[in-house]
This record gives structure tokens, C-alpha cells and sequence, in this order.
């Protein structure tokens, strides 16, 4: 196996020989590349993808100056945003040294060079790669599954969207119950993508949204002359579905004489329009959802008992993000991937600080609240990397770390546990093992076993 492949690379952008010789010995455990100038380093980097760049600032045709250091800087963080580029200055140069991170830099040091803490900077900006790295492959595989959209690692998640496919090949009215903000409307798209009605429409209404006056008109349509103001007939939200999938979000707002209506559309499949007297068969499937309380007896979540079991055939609760705290990190990191091109300043990643407060927050508002924080965070960041201070979160010391037996422990004390410690370390393995006190393949299996990275 080459050496390259054994060893973390490391590029290294100096135009001394003596002090590159220097800093070869120094990393010698390190794949060390060399760059004399901007355009060699740039080139380095389209062929190899480096973790790591040393850059020193004082480059030719600046040697003495700043200039084409920082130049290389900007240019080498928008080649590769991922990268932790820690820039080399003199004493006189902390100016340029704090201007350097400002832009993006991960840190920098100060010649003449104290070897020992330049090993300890660079090692803790591969950590940070390293953290950051398992973070973007955890939301790649969210991304990629379970479901069309979902972005999730957490068992409960899954198990909703498991269900969510086993539902979808069948007709089976399903009833989504969840807070505001935890992605019921997601949940119905991926029930119909995943139908055999995905070919057909998807159509949607909020019924919390419609004021009661409108929303049997919008529901049934009407026919010219119905009401003052119908000047021509308006097909509804059923027909306009029809063949596909109608999705009724916050149902329990319906009123009561448009349930009546509703009811007697899902037992005779046809319906009438506002100010008609045609019946006008329709088929298709009614996916609804509420954030209110349903208990066992009928008539619960504001809606008539005969038609909250029409409606619920099935029902899957979707649960809160505070209850899945390794999905608010994941979220993050996928929406900082997605956001981070709008940005007026390069973007790294999540600050430790951030992994803590967002593995802790309680979020009130749920997935739409994370999507708010990171989208304001990404816009006005001053730094590299999201803190907890740009999120507007409160910084926490860390939590203290999960019980490390867990081979005693029962199941779902052990998925607690590992879940902790997952969203603690930010996905990174090493830290998240370290954390629970097993070994990297011990942790690998507790992984597969509760289903955190598929």
C-alpha cells in the first residue's frame, strides 16, 4: 500500500527550504506535500484532498509581506471549504495573523515556531476534519435514505418512516400526529412519492389556514352562482385530487358541518359541489394530520368520532426533535451543507460548542426552528465554524459522559446511552467510543444493532 495511503496527508505551502526541511522531520508521521507558491498549492489541491494546510503568509511574490499568503488563504478555503488551513506569520505579523482567521483560518502560529505546539494545533485540526468529515457521510446517508427527504439517524425516526413505507403500498388512510414543526407535510410527500398514486397529483390544504366561510368551497368546489361572487364553477381541492393523494394538515381546525360532509365523501366516494346537486365520483387517498392531543376515546383532537376512525386507519406519531437530540446535530450539519453556499464568508462547520447546544436545546418549534436558527446562523456568522452564540443557543459545559458498561445495560438503556454520546461527540467515532468506553468495532456494532447509521 502506498505511503500516502497510510499516513494523514498534510500540505505544507513554504518557499524556505531550510524551514520546509524543519517541518518535514517535525511530521514526519504525516504524508507531507510541498508547495513553494500560491499556484502550486492550489494545484495540490485539485489532484489530492488534504484535511490540513500549513500556509505560510509570507509567499513570493511577497515574501516579506502578507498579501499572497492571504490571497492563497481565500483562494485555497474556496476550493476546499472543509479544509483547516493554519497560517505560519512572524512576530510582527499578528495583525495579519488575526486578519488570516477572520477569513477562515483555523489558527495560526508565530515564528520562530515552538515545534511542540505547532504538533499540538495541527493534530487538533485534524480531529476537528476528522468530527466534521463523519458528520457530512452521517447526513450524506441520511439524505440518501430512509425516506425521500427524511434527513434522520435516531431509531424512533426510522421506525416512523419504516412505517411510512409499509403504508404507502396501500390505500390504508393514515393520520399524522406530531408538534408543529416536525414534518408531517414531509411524511405525507414521501407516503404518496412512495404510492402507487406518485403519478398523479399531491394535493394539499391547511384547513387551520382557510377561514370557515371558504373551506367547503375550497374542499368541494361550487358551481357559478353558489354565493354572491361565484361567477363561474370551481372545481375543489377532492377533485383536483382525484387519482392521487389529498392531505387535510391540521384537521382537528375543520368545522364541524364540513367534517359531516368530509364523512359522508369517505363512505360514499362521491361528492357534491357548493350549490350542485350532481354526485361526482372521485377516487383517491386522504393522508391527514393534527398537532393536537388524540387519546383513546372518540371524538378526540376536535374532530367527530366517526370520522376521526375513517381517518386514522393508521396512525404514526412522529416524535419531537428534543426527543431525538443525534437528529438535531445530523440536521444541522445537513442544513449548514445546504445553506453554506449563500454565505458571504467561508463556512467550516459546527463549533463543539454548537454540537453540545444543539444536542441539549429543547426546540420548542422543532425542525422548522432548526431550519430558522441555521439559515439566520449561516448569514451572520463571524467565524469559521456555527457557535452556539450565532445559533442564539446558550453554551453548555459538556454533558457528562454515559454509563460505560453497556453490554449489562437493557436495550433501550443502551440506545439512550449510545444516542447521548453519538450527539455529544458529533458523530465522531473515535471520541463517541472514548465517551462510552469501548473499543471502535464494539462501537460499530452498537451502531448497526439500533439501526444510528443504517
Amino acid at each position: 500500500m502506498p505511503v500516502s495511503e497510510q499516513r494523514p496527508p498534510l500540505l505544507i505551502v513554504e518557499d524556505d527550504a531550510a524551514a520546509l526541511r524543519q517541518l518535514r522531520w517535525t511530521f514526519d508521521r504525516y504524508a507531507v506535500e510541498a508547495a513553494s507558491d500560491r499556484a502550486a498549492a492550489l494545484e495540490a489541491l485539485r489532484t489530492t484532498r488534504f484535511p490540513v494546510v500549513l500556509l505560510d503568509l509570507g509567499l513570493p511574490p511577497d515574501a516579506v509581506g502578507a498579501s499572497e499568503g492571504l490571497a492563497a488563504l481565500g483562494e485555497i478555503l474556496e476550493l476546499a471549504p472543509e479544509t483547516k488551513v493554519i497560517v505560519v506569520t512572524g512576530r510582527e505579523e499578528r495583525a495579519c495573523a488575526l486578519h488570516a482567521v477572520a477569513l477562515g483560518a483555523f489558527d495560526y502560529c508565530q515564528k520562530p515556531l515552538a515545534i511542540e505546539e505547532l504538533r499540538v494545533v495541527v493534530e487538533r485540526a485534524y480531529r476537528l476534519a476528522r468530527l466534521e468529515e463523519e458528520n457530512r457521510r452521517l447526513a450524506r446517508e441520511a439524505r440518501r435514505e430512509p425516506l425521500p427527504g427524511v434527513v434522520c439517524i435516531s431509531e424512533s425516526m426510522r421506525r416512523v418512516c419504516r412505517l411510512v413505507e409499509r403504508a404507502a403500498a396501500s390505500d390504508i388512510s393514515v393520520l399524522l400526529l406530531g408538534e408543529s414543526g416536525t414534518g408531517k407535510e414531509l411524511l405525507a410527500r414521501a407516503l404518496h412519492a412512495l404510492s402507487q398514486r406518485a403519478a398523479r397529483p399531491l394535493v394539499t390544504i391547511n384547513c387551520a389556514a382557510i377561514p370557515e366561510t371558504l373551506l367547503e368551497s375550497e374542499l368541494f368546489g361550487h358551481e357559478r352562482g353558489a354565493f354572491t361572487g361565484a361567477e363561474r364553477r370551481v372545481q375543489g381541492r377532492l377533485e383536483l385530487a382525484h387519482g392521487g393523494t389529498l392531505f387535510l394538515d391540521e384537521i382537528g381546525d375543520m368545522p364541524a358541518a364540513v367534517q359531516a360532509k368530509l364523512l359522508r365523501f369517505l363512505q360514499e366516494r362521491v361528492i357534491q359541489r357548493v350549490g350542485g346537486r350532481e354526485d361526482i365520483p372521485l377516487d383517491l387517498r386522504i393522508v391527514s394530520a393534527t398537532n393536537r392531543e388524540v387519546g383513546d376515546a372518540a371524538g378526540t383532537a376536535g374532530l367527530r368520532a366517526d370520522l376521526y376512525y375513517r381517518i386514522s386507519e393508521l396512525q404514526i406519531e412522529i416524535p419531537a426533535l428534543r426527543e431525538r437530540p443525534d437528529d438535531a446535530v445530523v440536521l444541522a450539519q445537513y442544513l449548514l451543507d445546504k445553506f453554506r453556499a449563500d454565505a458571504p464568508r467561508v463556512l467550516q462547520g459546527l463549533a463543539p460548542d454548537a454540537v453540545a447546544a444543539l444536542a441539549s436545546h429543547r426546540w420548542p418549534g422543532n425542525v422548522r426552528e432548526l431550519e430558522n436558527r441555521m439559515k439566520r446562523a449561516v448569514m451572520m456568522a463571524e467565524g469559521a465554524h456555527l457557535t452556539a452564540r450565532d445559533l442564539g443557543l446558550e453554551a453548555l459545559e459538556p454533558a457528562e459522559p454515559p454509563s460505560p458498561r453497556l453490554e449489562a445495560a437493557l436495550h433501550e438503556a443502551s440506545r439512550r446511552a449510545l444516542s447521548r454520546a453519538w450527539a455529544s461527540a458529533g458523530g465522531n467515532v473515535s471520541q463517541a467510543s472514548r465517551l462510552l468506553g469501548v473499543s471502535r468495532p464494539t462501537l460499530y456494532k452498537l451502531l448497526r444493532d439500533h439501526g444510528i447509521r443504517g
